[in-house]
């Protein structure tokens, strides 16, 4: 959770993009953002890959008003509501955007080309996979407001976990993590996309607060926690906390078609 999923990029930009307050090459200028290219392969009527502007467009046109994010993992398919081809595409790439008003998702396939070991020019392409989805309920997503309620809790609980069990996983050397961290994914990233909600803003910044905690204390290496037993009580305690973090993740990002819903 350091850095923001494509597929977040792909649905706070589509969103924006079919509210209106953002143009087709602004939204997919944002969503390819430092990689080299996206594209879209399987999109209805089309034989071949297309590119991402065309492809937001007859996504449009066959009748996506929305779009929300899965972020699954083994045991949580969060974000998900089938059928089962397109759950095991998205586990595999551990994300996904699903339409919403018509029965498509996308998932992505990242390619890296050019450039050796240690290399610095290497080029990231990105080709998203067109496949049908089932109308339905994702799986797993929490409202904003409950989102926000169980991250407090979540860094609350982190932050405990982490002081009896490693001191120094839980004071400054990780608070220093975390700002290294945090200004390193953010260089050049603007949170979510113009027309979402400030709350939702506000809930996907704390999401990522907290995932950046588990994540500095996961490469903090062992630090205080000596025992086996202890370094598997570490990884126990964080695991629901990085869980909360996930699904607050979502509801940001999907908060845009659930607010579209509420008026409908």
């Amino acid at each position: 959770m350091i850095s923001e999923p494509r597929s977040g990029r792909l649905a706070a930009w589509g969103n924006a993009l079919l509210a209106g307050v953002a143009s087709p090459d602004d939204a997919a200028s944002a969503i390819v953002g430092d990689d080299s290219v996206h594209r879209v392969e399987g999109l209805p009527g089309e034989a071949g890959p297309v590119g991402l502007t065309l492809a937001l467009g007859r996504l449009r046109r066959l009748g996506v008003t929305g779009w929300r994010v899965a972020l699954p993992v083994p045991g949580h398919p969060l974000g998900l509501s089938g059928p089962a081809e397109f759950n095991a595409r998205a586990l595999e790439a551990a994300e996904a955007v699903v339409g919403h008003g018509a029965a498509y998702g996308l998932v992505p396939e990242v390619r890296e080309a050019g450039g050796g070991p240690g290399a610095e020019d290497v080029h990231v392409e990105v080709v998203w996979h067109c496949l049908p989805v089932r109308e339905a309920p994702p799986a797993d997503v929490p409202s904003l407001g409950e989102a926000e309620r169980e991250l407090a809790e979540a860094l609350r609980e982190a932050t405990r976990v982490l002081s009896r069990l490693d001191v120094a996983a839980s004071g400054p050397v990780a608070e220093a993590a975390v700002d290294a961290y945090r200004a390193r994914a953010e260089r050049g990233r603007e949170a979510l996309a113009p027309g979402y909600p400030p709350r939702a803003v506000r809930v996907l910044e704390l999401a990522q607060r907290v995932g950046l905690l588990v994540s500095a204390a996961r490469e903090s290496g062992h630090g205080g926690a000596v025992s086996a037993s202890e370094i598997a009580a570490r990884g126990e305690a964080l695991r629901p906390v990085e869980r909360v973090a996930r699904r607050a993740q979502v509801a940001a990002y999907n908060a845009y078609v659930e607010e579209r819903e509420r008026e409908a």
